[in-house]
């Protein structure tokens, strides 16, 4: 049966090579649902449209879904509302979009087909008909080097209220793959095509591996009569109520657990013996409730050096019990002090050993563990702290803090490095349910401590934050945003536009490390401002209304993340590099600039 044929084991046995494209549509296949939806309901939430706004939006995506408004007609009633709108405001939409709703929303499927591609040393690209700015901050996550998208005309720093044709939709889609392939010498009769949709048929007829990848509907009948393998996933999106049930049940079993222990305190007067006890259970009982399980390599390393300090990356809230399961016993931790505030859970965290610190306070946080170091010397208690600080976005691994290695130093134990590999799967940053998953977890070796000093703690930093990029796999990068080229439909003319879009253009990044697959520049540009790899909301479908205010963007004011490249002039085509700038919510640009 086609829909049996498991993609990412065609990618595995594919040959290797540039020459091989790997390019994917975006809504609904790398993530689930629409960028969009998330913008627009984003405003709404803001109260950033008003009445008439919110009116005219619907009555034009209504037109759309009903076939009275092709997708040219949609772009160019979005692109009215926008004009006179800075571009930089857009770009920092995009970027909280992503923090706060589409990154929970990537598939850990199409991460991990992506990711093969990569492996392989196909050409990797994103063919979508959103925009730059809903699309950039997930293409610089998942490492994808070209994006080719709809535009919006953009002049001096702002919209001006058209569109640049044509967009990246239909055939579009197939004249942009075509240049790209033109460009980077890619052999589409070997190349695959990941879409969701019927309206991608065109681009799907003309690369040779068609991969219908949660098809709608349509494209589900037409990929059976094909013959086309096609594939859904089910770990994102709207979950099934008995997810929503398992979680509930898996979050309350750490007050049932608590709760089983009270007997062996009241019995034995042993708080400890009651702790090590609800401490094991929860595990077990919530891994098995929320159908999570652990492939563990190296578990003998979670015995051989106690006390210690346990530290492990931070993906998902999953990561508690999967901690809990694994160090069983004879264990504290450290957790942010909005947890205490929670209701029972926090005081039962309390009563078993966590120490609740101001993470934004790191002198106070580092006073906050001192009675940690008795817990260590005195009652030969490990403990369990994630050097991250607070749960990453993606499994990439973000900077450590210094607080576990300060407390291993002045305790004198060593340290044990918990690499948990997948935990997003089970449940992103940001999203409530839980869902089945099997979390591959590597338990490293233990490192000695003794010999550290507070002069050398950078270098034992960096050394075993190393041992975790080395076990999944990743390279070292600066908490930076990389550059990546960035593609649009391919246009004809665009009023003061220096060329017809080719590959869209980025200056080269001055930031350290940058990801081999990342770092080159491309020639080309397509906006005033330089993109950081990312996402936006789904021009094709509804595309969001600038903010009513037509004050400028405060970011001109604020410190960039990172070191600004060099710029080009927007050109037809796709976006230049950027770097990304302050969360904002978009907003016009007034006539007199504030300054």
């Amino acid at each position: 049966m086609a829909d049996r044929v498991s993609h990412l084991q065609d990618v595995l046995e594919a040959p290797d090579g540039p020459h091989i494209g790997a390019l994917f549509d975006f809504d609904g296949t790398i993530i689930a649902g629409y960028s969009a939806t998330a913008m627009l309901w984003e405003k709404i939430k803001r109260r950033e449209m008003t009445a008439e706004e919110l009116v005219e939006t619907a009555n034009v995506m209504a037109q759309y879904s009903m076939g009275s408004m092709g997708f040219s007609g949609l772009m160019s009633a979005a692109s009215k509302f926008m004009k006179g709108v800075t571009e930089d405001s857009y770009f920092e939409f995009g970027e909280e979009l992503y923090e706060k709703h589409i990154a929970r929303k990537v598939y850990p499927e199409s991460r991990e087909l992506i990711e093969a591609h990569i492996a392989k040393g196909h050409t990797v690209a994103i063919v979508s008909s959103a925009t730059i700015y809903q699309i950039e901050p997930t293409a610089r996550d998942l490492n994808i080097e070209h994006v080719l998208c709809s535009q919006y005309e953009v002049e001096n720093g702002e919209f001006t209220g058209n569109i640049i044709r044509p967009l990246c939709f239909g055939e579009g889609k197939v004249i942009a793959a075509e240049r790209l392939a033109k460009e980077h010498k890619l052999d589409l009769s070997k190349s695959y095509f990941y879409s969701d949709s019927d309206d991608d048929l065109e681009l799907l007829e003309r690369v040779g591996k068609p991969r219908p990848l949660n098809p709608n509907g349509k494209l589900t009948e037409i990929s059976k009569e094909r013959g086309w393998p096609l594939q859904k996933f089910d770990s994102r999106g709207q979950g099934k109520p008995v997810d929503y049930l398992r979680t509930i049940y898996a979050t309350g079993s750490l007050v049932t657990s608590f709760v089983a222990g009270l007997p062996i305190w009241a019995l034995t007067g042993s708080q400890r013996e009651a702790t090590n006890f609800s401490t094991g259970l929860f595990g077990d009982i919530a891994t098995a409730l929320t159908g999570v399980e652990l492939d563990i390599t190296g578990e003998e390393n979670l015995w051989v050096n106690r006390p210690c300090i346990f530290v492990f990356n931070h993906q998902s809230k999953a990561d508690v019990m999967i901690m809990a399961k694994l160090v069983r016993k004879d264990v504290g931790g450290i957790a942010k002090k909005e947890v205490k505030d929670t209701p029972i859970i926090g005081k039962v965290m309390e009563m078993a050993g966590t120490v609740f610190v101001d993470r934004a306070d790191g002198r106070n946080a580092i006073k906050a563990m001192e009675p940690l170091v008795d817990a260590i010397k005195i009652d030969g208690k490990s403990i369990c702290i994630a050097p991250e600080g607070t749960r990453t976005l993606s499994p990439k691994v973000g900077p450590f803090k210094k607080g576990a290695f300060h407390l291993a130093m002045q305790a004198g134990v060593p340290m044990v490095p918990i690499v948990i590999h997948n935990a997003g799967d089970v449940a992103p940053k940001n999203e409530f349910v839980m869902r089945p998953a099997t979390v591959k977890v590597d338990i490293l070796p233990p490192v000695d401590t003794s010999k550290w000093k507070k002069s050398t703690l950078d270098a034992h930093v960096a050394e075993v934050r190393g041992m975790f990029l080395e076990a999944l796999g990743q390279e070292d990068e600066e908490p930076v945003h990389a550059p990546v080229k960035t593609k649009a439909a391919p246009v004809k003319t665009a009023s003061k536009r220096t060329s017809t879009a080719k590959t869209v253009g980025r200056g080269k990044s001055k930031a350290k490390a940058v990801p081999k697959k990342v770092a080159s520049a491309a020639k080309k540009v397509g906006s005033t401002r330089k993109p950081t790899v990312g996402k936006t909301a789904t021009a094709a479908k509804a595309t969001p209304r600038p903010a009513a205010r037509k004050t400028a963007p405060k970011s001109a004011t604020r410190k960039p993340v990172v070191k600004k490249p060099s710029v080009k002039k927007a050109t037809a085509g796709g976006t230049s590099a950027r770097k990304p700038a302050p969360k904002k919510t978009p907003a016009k640009k007034p006539t007199k600039t504030k300054k």
